[in-house]
This record gives C-alpha cells, sequence and structure tokens, in this order.
C-alpha cells in the first residue's frame, strides 16, 4: 500500500538527514551565545556542586534553577561529564563563565530531534544558536503522540509524564492528553450514537494510566517532598511575578492588548483626554522580565490569563469527549491546547510557538484546510523567532533557511493538493512579511531611532506575527467546529 511505501522510503534517507542535521549543528557552536548559556552553565553547577537540598534555594545567580526536577537531574549526569573537559564551568560562583556546553543539546537533540523533519532545520537554528535543550524536549512529545497514534496508550501516556516532568511548559497540551486518555482509553467502546455506556469504564485501565503518572511523579519530585521542599520547588516553577510578558513579546492576544493599550495612552494624551503625568511608566516596551501596569485598558492578572486559557481550550476538549474521533481528533485537540495556552497564557514565552506548529504539520499533509492554516501558522511563527537570532552575521543564514523551508512547504503542500491553499488576502498578509522583514532587519539599523526606540523592531514584528497566529487559531476552530466526520483527506 501507499502509506506502507512511504513509510520504507522515509526509513531508507532518516539516517543521511539525522546525519546532515548533526552536522549542521556543527557549525553553530561557535555563533554568538544568548543569556540562555549561562543559565543551564549555572544549573550544571547548581546541581554538580551542591547537595540535593540546595537546589532550589541557590540564588547566587539571577538565573535560578526553574525547571522540573526531572530536569535538574538530566543536568546533574550532563555535569559528570562537563567536568572531564572544564571543572571550573561547575562551580557555582564563576558567574558568566564563557565555556558552556553548547554540544550537549547537539548531542541530546540528535537522538531524537529527527522524529519529524518538518521544520527541522529552522528549529535547529534557533535550539542551538539560542540555546536550549528544546530538540530532544521535542522528540519525546512527537514520540508520545506517534505512540497514541499506534494505539499504544500506555506508552504514550508514559512517554508525557516523563516529558512534562523535564519541563513543565508541556502543562499547555495536558489537558488533551488527559481527556483523550479517560475518553477513549478508559472507556472500552460507545453507544452506536457516540454517548457512553459508563458500563464499559475500565477502572483497571484508570488505575495503570494514574500508577505510571504517580510513579513518574514520585521519582521527579519524591526526594524533594521529603524534603518539605515542594512549595518553594513549585514557586520556582512558576514565578508569577515575572509579569504577563515575556521580555520579547510572544506573538499573541496578550501583544495586541499591551499595543493598543499603547495606542490608546498616546491618543488620550494628544486629544487631551489623559495627563501623562497620571499614566504608569510605559516599561512594558523596555524589553525587561518584569510586572507593569497597563496605562488604559485593565491590568491583565494570573488569574485572568488562566479564565481565558481554559475557556480557549474547553470547547477543544469538550469536542474530542462528546466525539472521539481517533487518536488524530487527539492530535487536533492537542494543538489547539497549545494555541490557545500561547494565545493567552501568563509570561509567554515566544519559543512555545513550536509547540503548535510541530502536530500541525502532521495534519497539514491529510487535509486541504489543515494545510492552508500550516501555512500561515508556520511562516508567521517562524518568522517572530528571527529577533531572538540578532546578529548581522546571522541574518543571510536564518533568511536562508526561512525561504528554503517555505518553498519547500508551499510548493510540497501544493502538488499534494493540487491546487491553491490560500485566498488572496492570507497571501497579501504573509507577502507583508517581506516588508516588516526589510524595515526590522535592515532600515530600522541604518535609522536614527535604533538609538531611541531600539525594542521597536521586537514590538512590530510581534504584532505583525499575532494577527496571522490569532487568525490560524481561529481558522483552526472553525475547521473543529464545522468538520465532518467523514472528510476527504489529501493522502
Amino acid at each position: 500500500s501507499r502509506p506502507t511505501v512511504m513509510a520504507a522510503d522515509s526509513c531508507s534517507w532518516f539516517p543521511a538527514l539525522a546525519v546532515g542535521v548533526s552536522l549542521l549543528k556543527c557549525f553553530f557552536i561557535s555563533a554568538y551565545r544568548s543569556t540562555d548559556f549561562e543559565v543551564h552553565r549555572n544549573w550544571l553547577a547548581i546541581t554538580h556542586s551542591l547537595p540535593v537540598s540546595r537546589w532550589y534555594y541557590e540564588n547566587a545567580s539571577e538565573w535560578t534553577l526553574d525547571y522540573p526536577p526531572l530536569f535538574a537531574w538530566f543536568e546533574f549526569g550532563l555535569s559528570q561529564v562537563a567536568r572531564r573537559f572544564d571543572a571550573n564551568m561547575l562551580q557555582v560562583e564563576k558567574l558568566n563563565y564563557a565555556m558552556c556546553p553548547r554540544e550537549t543539546a547537539g548531542a541530546s537533540d540528535t537522538a531524537v530531534s529527527c522524529v519529524l523533519i518538518g521544520s527541522v532545520l529552522l528549529q535547529v537554528l534557533q535550539v542551538h544558536i539560542h540555546f536550549q535543550y528544546n530538540g530532544f524536549l521535542f522528540g519525546f512529545l512527537l514520540l508520545s503522540v506517534a505512540k497514541h497514534l499506534q494505539v499504544r496508550h500506555l506508552q504514550g501516556a508514559l512517554l508525557f509524564a516523563l516529558l512534562l516532568n523535564l519541563k513543565h511548559i508541556y502543562l499547555y497540551v495536558a489537558p488533551a492528553y488527559g481527556v483523550y486518555l479517560l475518553r477513549s482509553y478508559c472507556f472500552t467502546q460507545d453507544n452506536k450514537d457516540g454517548s457512553i455506556r459508563w458500563s464499559s469504564f475500565s477502572l483497571l485501565r484508570l488505575l495503570a494510566l494514574g500508577a505510571i503518572v504517580t510513579s513518574v511523579c514520585a521519582l521527579s519530585f519524591g526526594p524533594f517532598i521529603a524534603m518539605g521542599q515542594l512549595p518553594q520547588v513549585l514557586s520556582r516553577l512558576f514565578p508569577f511575578k515575572r509579569g504577563l510578558c515575556h521580555a520579547y513579546w510572544a506573538p499573541n492576544i496578550w501583544a495586541l492588548y499591551n499595543v493598543l493599550d499603547k495606542t490608546l495612552a498616546v491618543l488620550g494624551v494628544r486629544l487631551k483626554l489623559l495627563e501623562e503625568a497620571e499614566l504608569p511608566l510605559a516599561s512594558m516596551t523596555g524589553g525587561l522580565v518584569q510586572e507593569f501596569e497597563h496605562s488604559v485598558l485593565p491590568s491583565v492578572t494570573p488569574a485572568v490569563t488562566l479564565v481565558c486559557t481554559l475557556l480557549s481550550i474547553l470547547p477543544a476538549a469538550a469536542s474530542i469527549w462528546l466525539r472521539p474521533r481517533g487518536a488524530r481528533g487527539f492530535l487536533r485537540c492537542l494543538l489547539l491546547c497549545a494555541l490557545g495556552s500561547f494565545m493567552f497564557g501568563w509570561h509567554v514565552h515566544e519559543k512555545a510557538i513550536l509547540i503548535a506548529i510541530l502536530p500541525l504539520s502532521i495534519l497539514a499533509v491529510e487535509s486541504r484546510e489543515d494545510a492552508g492554516i500550516f501555512l500561515i501558522l508556520t511562516t508567521t511563527g517562524h518568522y517572530s523567532l528571527f529577533p531572538l537570532l540578532f546578529t548581522a552575521p546571522l541574518l543571510p543564514m536564518k533568511v536562508a533557511l526561512m525561504l528554503m523551508f517555505s518553498i519547500f512547504s508551499f510548493t510540497a503542500l501544493r502538488k499534494l493538493a493540487q491546487g491553491f491553499l490560500l485566498h488572496p488576502l492570507e497571501v497579501i498578509y504573509l507577502l507583508g512579511l517581506v516588508a516588516v522583514a526589510i524595515a526590522c532587519e535592515v532600515v530600522f539599523p541604518l535609522s536614527p531611532w535604533q538609538q531611541r526606540l531600539p525594542f521597536l523592531p521586537l514590538l512590530v514584528t510581534s504584532v505583525y506575527c499575532a494577527v496571522g497566529v490569532c487568525y490560524a487559531f481561529l481558522r483552526l476552530y472553525a475547521s473543529l467546529l464545522l468538520r465532518r466526520e467523514d472528510k476527504p483527506k489529501l493522502l
């Protein structure tokens, strides 16, 4: 059959791809070092040099340990290797030490980050220059999804439990896992009309899932619970005092909210409806991670973002509960949970858009509707990461990779769908990214505004991309709610 042939073909070129991606990572070893290098160097030092009881209390550096304990144990394991190369980097007091293990990200990611091709080149660029271990974490996510597609639910649950204890940002998609496993695994059959038969509920399956989650959490958090440090660990994992937005705004609803507030404040002052002296300091555009108040619109609290996030994912969760459509219905719910959390969450990091792009890349090859949405979301989402790679020598590389991926995606999906996938206004919007790129990457650095408004390109990029992300989110929900059960597929 055709899927079998495609699977066999993919297996034949996978080793070459893995080697190619690994070699590509080597080019980034000498690139600029972001603050995340010092973050992970400090975590290596903390886990290697200090007793476990002090890991989540150490605050000599501003980059305190704020990942779940399982990732702390992962850093501890890496430190055993790092000490053989440079023991000085493992001293806590060596703040901003020059040596840092970029290679460890490449080595860990090579093992699992090539599970899905999609936007791998752009993600490699982001992960290994703006230093993170997200590559192998995405690998865990994709392996977990693959196990559910293979109807190996316990293995998928185990992989996700491990992932969640490595990086808690994946709480974004935890509702999709919870509802899907409860509905499609713990209930062994349905009535013909799709209603639930409580007689088919399997307590044994529920206990098996609970045992898996409990065991992983006990392995991760157990030592800290025994020491009475759970509140301290949780305070590090959920630092609500960091403010509504990250230093660089993620392209979500709050970017649009912030710029609307700023616009209303400026208009209010010019129309003499507001006194400038009475307005809060506009620190939200200062490039700092901190709390701030809005000038005209109501300030947003963590509770408000939580309510908005829950409301945004509720229809998706309700959909797979009321109308379960197998693993692909779960994948669609996972995507909407990731995107809903990205849209409305508190202190969202811009890189979190990749959690939504990856599952959508799987759906994009099955449906014309999903393919069109994928082109919009992946183009705006990937471009929104450009400001993270801000040095001049990286400009040609990131532009080249963006063009390569975009040309491939548009060409391949158009050929698969045998026709155009975007409406004229959508094409115009995406072409507008070219104008934004020229203005932010070429014109602005040569203008006098660079000294007066250094964060203007970040604001413009976030706001413009937020429009595309919001649009993709709305189209995805429309697709979910209006989708027929037997909608034709591309493959």
